[in-house]
């Protein structure tokens, strides 16, 4: 089974195929992929607390014991009723408990599997794909017309409209991680709650924080080698309001983490630990760019890139009056730079 299309992704989540009881969910929303596994969930069992109707498992453990997926799959409630197994992807590959899965038929019980952004090739994907009883559901970021729906339906939920201009403003601030645009639409709700429309005074109030959400984006793409989305989250920075000199300010920060992270890798210390330092689970939405980054780079390299990142600081700091604007070019063609270097790796 290859894997859905986007406008099937909502079908298959909104009315799960029968013949397809198991569902991998992976991308690099990491917001999007939980919301949907949770959806797929709660419509599989009456009851997501009850420990005999949902059984949660993780990856790893499946990964030493490949037989237990299909045990847990084939136990029969205690007191009746559909099951549901809710399983987290996590280092290590048990492909092969998920094969021998999609080989038996499954009565009443309903697979969700949760995983990263897996790319293609990956053991978990490519057997998930193969396999005619297991539907695949890519979870990409949100686009503007996603996002302005998913901004409507808050807000009409709470009976709140949104004005033209604090919409312009909203849009760019959200994006990149599902859970979290829809978190800041609600905070948003919370504080214009008693009026009836959502105003620009508003957004800026309520929503300055998801500045954040915006700068964390456009550095942690270039740092993965990820250059398309460079100039997106770049683009959207500075329709935010975000000072050049900002992210390559941050920029600067991310680099002396990701050298302190690659050192500690260098001299031993497990990369998963390093990974939970970067990107504890608090911050779990940055955790596969942490990844990406930390295999794409070495210490030697990084330190190259802090010089770059300097010598790009200096210049947009130089750049003032009339010729502030050409501080935009630097700081944008440095990240670019960096992207395209985290693609060679080497």
């Amino acid at each position: 089974m290859v894997a859905l299309k986007s406008g099937e992704v909502d079908a298959y989540v909104a009315r799960p195929d029968p013949a397809r009881p198991i569902a991998l969910l992976h991308g690099p929303d990491a917001g999007l992929v939980s919301e949907r596994a949770e959806a797929l969930i709660r419509s599989a069992v009456d009851d997501i607390n009850d420990p005999f109707a949902l059984v949660r498992l993780n990856g790893d453990d499946l990964a030493a014991d490949p037989a237990r997926l299909v045990d847990e799959a084939g136990t029969v409630p205690l007191f009746g009723g559909r099951r549901a197994i809710w399983v987290r992807a996590g280092s290590r590959d048990f492909s092969a408990a998920v094969t021998a899965l999609a080989n038996v038929p499954l009565r009443d019980c309903r697979v969700v599997i949760e995983a990263g952004d897996l790319k293609r090739g990956a053991p978990l994907r490519s057997a998930c794909e193969r396999a005619a009883a297991i539907a695949v559901l890519p979870c990409y970021g949100d686009g503007e017309r996603d996002l302005s729906r998913l901004i409507d339906d808050e807000l009409r939920g709470a009976g709140l409209a949104i004005a033209a201009d604090a919409r312009a403003v909203l849009l760019p601030l959200l994006g990149g991680d599902r859970r979290a645009s829809r978190s800041e639409v609600r905070k948003l709700a919370l504080y214009a709650r008693g009026k009836e429309t959502v105003e620009l005074d508003d957004v800026l109030a309520a929503v300055a924080d998801a500045s954040a959400l915006v700068i964390d984006g456009v550095i942690d793409a270039a740092f993965a080698g990820r250059t398309a989305e460079v100039a997106a989250q770049f683009a959207k920075a500075r329709a935010a309001g975000t000072a050049p000199g900002r992210l390559v300010t941050t920029a600067l920060a991310r680099v002396s983490e990701l050298h302190r992270g690659r050192l500690a890798i260098e001299a031993g210390t497990p990369f998963a630990t390093v990974v939970e330092e970067i990107a504890p689970r608090a911050h779990f939405r940055r955790r596969p760019a942490a990844e990406a980054a930390l295999k794409a780079w070495t210490a030697s390299r990084l330190e190259r890139v802090m010089a770059e990142l300097a010598a790009a600081a200096l210049d947009s700091r130089r750049l003032s009056g009339s010729a502030a604007a050409l501080a935009e070019p630097v700081v944008s063609r440095v990240l670019m730079m960096i992207a395209i270097a985290a693609r060679r790796k080497s």
